[in-house]
């Protein structure tokens, strides 16, 4: 009957409010006998009688992933599943939720679609990221979201190279740089002034973030390039490499950060109704009844 046939939770336990969801979750998947694990970390707070396994076990025995909790919380799952070829989707418990888009009241009616093969599927692609000291590889990582070089706690300019595809770009004197994927261009890369991407693009974007220049700007490239930033000089500053902002390592003058698109990708399902930009007139604010605008919706109503 049911396209999935063994589910895998994660979320992360931040709140009262996620528990009552996995509760939630639990129950409608156990009254509709379908098979599920969680991880580990689940095991104190919900039922004993149910399968806890670490986030590799449930990746790799699972034909799809429900995540519970924000943006942050699904990002951090990307990386740990996207060698998998497992989709996922999300149950909101977060703030913004432009990744996670099932709302908590509606658990039952959309997740029981989504079983039933009634979902809309995306591929969103992430970064490899490799820090590399002396030539040897000293921490790699994934994103979804972003790559930034940045000062770390102190306010000051750094100094950095920027080399794409083995070819010189520029110097830049900043407050650093964010490397964004089409995902991330709605996060961090926004605020710093760069520009929204479609998500099905295949293209990486490059915003630096207070240059002290009048004439640098965003740089949109294409996303199988090969992107490199050799880290400058910065006196007593030992600038910092942040992958969604979750994974951080301290860098060293003459340190390099390779950057290229993984070669896995995140298979990402949404409910039936999902809109890209009906999401991003919601969360970022757009007007939709102005001028034609208007007349589009009237027609369709």
């Amino acid at each position: 009957m049911y396209k999935f046939k063994q589910i895998g939770i994660f979320g992360r336990l931040e709140s009262y409010n996620v528990i009552e969801t996995l509760k939630r979750l639990t129950q409608f998947l156990t009254d509709q006998g379908v098979s599920f694990s969680l991880e580990s970390d689940f095991g104190t707070k919900l039922s004993s009688r149910f399968q806890y396994l670490d986030r590799q076990e449930i990746a790799a025995q699972s034909d799809l992933i429900i995540v519970v909790g924000g943006d942050g919380t699904l990002l951090g799952a990307a990386r740990d599943v996207a060698s998998h070829n497992v989709p996922v989707i999300g149950i909101n418990r977060g703030r913004l939720g432009f990744l996670t888009d099932i709302m908590p009241d509606e658990i039952e009616s959309g997740i029981h679609d989504v079983l039933m093969g009634h979902y809309v599927e995306e591929h969103r692609f992430l970064l490899d990221i490799s820090v590399k000291r002396c030539g040897k590889v000293i921490h790699q990582s994934l994103a979804m979201n972003d790559v930034v070089l940045h000062p770390g706690q102190s306010i000051r300019m750094i100094e950095f190279e920027l080399l794409i595809d083995d070819q010189f770009v520029y110097s830049q004197r900043s407050d650093g740089l964010i490397v964004s994927t089409p995902t991330g261009s709605t996060a961090y890369a926004l605020s710093a002034g760069g520009p929204i991407m479609q998500p099905k693009l295949n293209a990486i974007v490059l915003v630096p973030m207070f240059p002290h220049t009048l004439t640098s700007r965003p740089l949109v490239v294409d996303g199988d390039s090969k992107i490199c930033i050799r880290v400058g000089h910065n006196r007593d500053l030992d600038p910092q490499v942040s992958c969604d902002a979750q994974s951080h390592v301290v860098t060293q003058e003459g340190d390099e950060l390779e950057i290229r698109k993984f070669s896995g990708r995140l298979h990402l399902l949404h409910t039936s109704q999902y809109n890209y930009y009906e999401t991003c007139r919601s969360k970022l604010g757009w007007g939709s009844r102005l001028g034609l605008g208007q007349r589009y919706e009237e027609d369709g109503e």
